[in-house]
């Protein structure tokens, strides 16, 4: 993939959320002061979630890795690991970043809450944490990641425009995240401020895992539930399980369903342009994967993040942690052009290929 959005500042993309406590309690900017300074020569330990989602080993990983390598001189080394979905697996992968005595450690959490003895564990033995994307429990000392409940909301918006005048005349099917991600909840929130009100909801359901499949049996059953004739659209939290509710949806005999999303996989992209799928919420990776290096380069190294966390947030147990919050985008088949392929995320080649070449032509996508 192309790598030229690495470069956008992460700062500059940041909004403002307000909290309360102090940034002792976060392990923040004041302990900076406690660090022995360090150069480039740093050890970063990176632990992503899981490999279900496209995104995270063809985008976090790789542009994490090279904005700590242009930030140190390509001095740093980074020990990474991925916890394929498997929570305790995660916390093992901890107890070896200890062991191996990384500087830092950036680190998104299968579970938020399983993981905060890990992140005591870590923060006991000098090691500091940046949550990245999710806001793991803990004495972490920072986090970036996207404005979650604007990306619901952005979803929910998206679907009732989609349906229109058609709003109350069925039923939608709500098919949220994993219940131990936080940004799950914070997303069914958004979505929630949205659509209440507005469209009844027939079904609605946590989806184990964040996993395609079961959220294709999921859609298998809730169209059993209520009847596929009064199915009028589906809420659909990210893009790996709108394919698999988009299957569930054709194997009925159904079609012209407006189907929300997350993330602007390729795949999702495809769908979009094609009209199976009617959004994706597109998340610029490059600055948060930036905003992330920077912080964990700038703890590992003893200095302050004032000048790159203008934000600050709050978790169950860390409050008023030095945050980078990175607005999103509603990506529909109009704008395909202006984000992903702006940002070069993908090239017209890579969305266009056998099938989606005329739906592309058709969009002027190149």
């Amino acid at each position: 993939m192309r790598r030229a959005a690495v470069a956008i500042a992460a700062g500059a993309m940041a909004v403002s959320l307000a909290a309360c406590g102090s940034a002792e309690e976060a392990g923040g900017d004041n302990d900076s002061t406690a660090s022995a300074a360090k150069g480039d020569n740093i050890k970063v330990g990176l632990l992503l979630p899981e490999n279900q989602t496209a995104r995270y080993e063809k985008f976090d990983r790789p542009l994490i890795e090279e904005k700590i390598k242009e930030l140190t001189n390509g001095k740093a080394t980074v020990d990474y690991n991925n916890a394929k979905q498997d929570a305790n697996l995660q916390a093992q992968q901890v107890d070896t970043m200890i062991t191996n005595k990384v500087d830092v450690l950036i680190l998104d959490a299968v579970d938020a809450k399983a993981i905060k003895n890990s992140v005591q564990k870590a923060v006991d033995a000098g090691i500091k944490v940046v949550a990245y994307d999710r806001l793991a429990e803990g004495p972490i000392s920072a986090y970036t990641s996207f404005d979650n409940v604007a990306v619901g909301k952005t979803q929910g918006e998206a679907l009732l425009k989609a349906l229109g005048d058609k709003a109350k005349d069925g039923q939608i099917v709500m098919m949220n995240g994993s219940v131990t991600d936080p940004n799950a909840a914070q997303f069914k929130e958004g979505a929630h401020s949205a659509l209440d009100g507005k469209v009844n909801v027939g079904k609605e359901y946590d989806t184990k895992e964040w996993k395609p499949e079961n959220a294709n049996s999921n859609m298998e059953a809730a169209i059993s539930a209520i009847g596929k004739d009064k199915i009028i659209g589906v809420y659909s939290a990210n893009d790996g399980m709108a394919g698999g509710i988009i299957t569930a949806l054709k194997a009925a005999g159904l079609s012209d369903i407006p189907v929300t999303g997350q993330d602007a996989e390729l795949a999702a992209v495809q769908r979009i342009i094609t009209g199976e799928q009617y959004m994706s919420v597109y998340k610029p990776y490059a600055p948060e994967a930036s905003a992330a290096a920077e912080m964990a380069v700038a703890l590992a190294q003893g200095k302050s993040l004032d000048s790159i966390a203008k934000d600050k947030v709050s978790s169950g147990s860390a409050n008023d942690v030095p945050s980078v919050l990175v607005p999103v985008t509603s990506l529909t088949k109009d704008n395909v052009n202006d984000t992903v392929i702006k940002d070069g995320v993908y090239t017209a080649a890579e969305i266009c290929t056998g099938k989606y070449k005329a739906a592309c032509d058709k969009l002027g996508i190149k």
